[in-house]
């Protein structure tokens, strides 16, 4: 699945399949259950959250910092999604025709 983006296309399954060539490379497959990685998911949407504690509205964390916390929110879903057998592609179009008929518009 490609998503296009503000300046570049985001290829889903090739990140993904990067991010399990990553894991072989480091022997890491044993350790990368569903469990493991949305437990490690959540951690890291924490941190997101950690990075807005106790900032005003009109403050706003370090971009790069937001951006390395995202990024690794982003990696672990679609490890999770891979290791779950879950189709992203297929998921979101779901989610959104669902949301569709949930929330209609005015």
């Amino acid at each position: 699945m490609v998503v296009e983006g503000n300046s570049a296309a985001m290829d889903l399954l090739a990140w993904q399949a990067r991010l399990a060539q990553f894991a072989a490379d480091r022997q890491w497959q044993p350790y990368l259950t569903p469990k493991n990685i949305a437990m490690a998911m959540s951690v890291e949407a924490a941190e997101v959250v950690e990075l807005y504690q106790w900032l005003t509205p009109e403050q706003s964390p370090d971009p790069t910092a937001l951006g390395d916390e995202l990024a690794d929110v982003l990696l672990y879903l679609l490890q999770l999604a891979k290791a779950a057998g879950v189709d992203l592609e297929a998921a979101t179009e779901a989610k959104f025709a669902k949301n569709a008929l949930k929330y209609p518009a005015p």
